[in-house]
């Protein structure tokens, strides 16, 4: 049975569930971050899902990619599948601006994460309505 990791439980918001994977926001405010995690019980790589899953992961990563990027207009989106941490597949769907805290190297470790405020959260949420209306 599918569980989600409890890092990411905790590090994240869920925002909904596409076909193949939970969506989840990640609680920093710094960058536009959102998480997909496939529901397939012990996977931890990519290629140990199913042909049609891999397929599916891969539409909704670029349909994601693709709506953040439209929505948020930043300069590149960085797509990572690390798992050092969190050893369940999970993607991080991440835009990057010129500028922003860490560019151009990686967002990890850069900086404490800054939690959104309430606030800040309803707002995001209704941002990304249109973003995950098209994996939902």
């Amino acid at each position: 049975m599918f569980r989600l990791h409890e890092r990411l439980a905790a590090d994240t918001h869920k925002l909904g569930q596409s076909r193949l994977c939970d969506v989840l926001l990640m609680n920093d405010s710094t960058w536009p971050w959102i998480i997909l995690v496939p529901r397939v019980p012990d996977i931890r790589e990519i290629y140990q899902l199913a042909g049609e899953d891999q397929q599916r992961l891969l539409e909704e990563s670029s349909l994601l990619s693709e709506a953040m990027m439209e929505l948020f207009g930043g300069d590149k989106m960085n797509v990572a599948a690390l798992g050092n941490m969190v050893p369940q597949l999970h993607l991080h769907h991440i835009v990057r601006f010129g500028g922003d805290p860490a560019w151009p190297g990686p967002v990890w470790g850069k900086q404490p994460p800054v939690p959104y405020s309430e606030a800040q959260m309803d707002s995001i949420k209704a941002r990304l309505r249109p973003v995950l209306e098209r994996l939902l």
